[in-house]
């Protein structure tokens, strides 16, 4: 028998790499003859360093760069052999840099992913994958650009101050100091989120509550968003405010685009194709995968739905470990298999003990 275990970060608990390795123990107590394949996911939020260098051959790289506060943070990002270069915004601009009580979007700024940029860049790096989720900011990716070299300014001239409520004051955009080494370079700004960067489906309104913003303030943003997508799209040439996926991570999306160029690609889709998804799927008995909360929301597109959609198309029976259940978690029921919750207890053995179960029980029915 041979196994694909290919489960997403279970968020806040255990990443996509901790996750595979607990179902892998999970299912070798219930089948230890089986052949194990570990293949952790990502949908382009954090963890997809890690996701990419578990398949593919390369390393682990480490720079001194911003929070978004602009405190001194050591982030990490992958370096592949092939000189691509991996990037998860969320290790220098994520929400899990923040306490509860610091979170606020008018004043984060994502600096310190530009800042990664650079240091990809100084690596020798021309193919750059930025994975666009887990973001504490909503700036557009204003700050981003200007540590490549772009210039956000108001009437008066002088540079904004840095986050997304500093936006309503722009009034031009300066780009003859951009980091010249960007006209080589390929960029790939990763993400399942399809957002666009303005209205009641943007950044600001869907995603600024999570990050500090209440109602008010988030209607204020969305304002300043939509000021910065028309002054990019009059200054830059370069449309933002209506293509799909410009709204994830706070306007990141839009930030790589007009910025770097970048071209949106599913965070899931670049995953699946680096460590050969389909091709460990093609010829396997039993799809492992899982996530830390499975609701309605997963079986619309997310990591665990389409990887149990693959598995599908190639033959491959289903079983999801989740970490909890939330409303609609039945849509996901129908997809596959079957289904486990982790219990309590430490997340790994707990995870690893819904897999053996579930295993178990598959295999005496099967």
């Amino acid at each position: 028998m041979r196994i694909v275990v290919a489960p997403q970060e279970f968020k806040g608990t255990l990443t996509a790499a901790e996750a595979t390795a607990a179902i892998a123990e999970g299912a070798q107590r219930a089948a230890p003859d089986a052949e194990i394949e570990p293949v952790p996911l990502s949908d382009g939020g954090p963890g997809l360093v890690e996701a990419i260098l578990a398949s593919r051959p390369g390393r682990l790289m480490r720079n001194a760069v911003q929070d978004p506060l602009g405190r001194p943070v050591d982030a990490a990002w992958g370096l592949l052999d092939d000189g691509t270069a991996v990037i998860d915004m969320a290790a220098a601009s994520g929400l899990t840099l923040l306490r509860e009580e610091e979170r606020d979007a008018s004043v984060t700024s994502t600096y310190g992913v530009g800042q990664l940029i650079r240091a990809a860049l100084d690596a020798g790096s021309r193919r750059i994958i930025v994975g666009v989720g887990g973001s504490a900011t909503n700036d557009g990716g204003a700050g981003m650009s200007a540590a490549v070299g772009a210039r956000f300014l108001d009437a008066d001239g002088r540079e904004l101050p840095p986050g997304g409520a500093a936006l309503t004051c722009l009034e031009r955009i300066d780009v003859s100091g951009l980091d010249p080494r960007l006209s080589d370079a390929h960029v790939v700004a990763a993400t399942d989120v399809r957002n666009p960067l303005c209205g009641l489906e943007g950044a600001s309104i869907v995603y600024g509550p999570q990050k500090g913003a209440t109602l008010e303030i988030a209607r204020t943003l969305d304002a300043a968003l939509r000021r910065y997508g028309e002054i990019v799209e009059r200054d830059l040439d370069v449309p933002v405010l209506d293509v799909p996926g410009t709204g994830a991570a706070g306007g990141l999306g839009a930030g790589l685009i007009a910025f770097l160029g970048a071209q949106i690609r599913s965070g899931f889709e670049i995953v699946a194709e680096v460590s050969g998804l389909r091709e460990r799927l093609r010829g396997a008995d039993l799809l492992l995968t899982g996530e830390g909360r499975l609701d309605r929301q997963t079986a619309y597109g997310k990591t665990v739905a389409r990887a149990a959609a693959m598995a599908r198309e190639e033959g491959v029976a289903v079983l999801v470990v989740a970490g909890s259940l939330g409303e609609g978690w039945e849509d996901v029921r129908a997809l596959v298999d079957g289904v486990e919750v982790a219990g309590a207890g430490r997340p790994e053995e707990a995870v690893a003990a819904a897999t053996e179960r579930v295993v178990a029980a598959w295999r005496a029915t099967s």
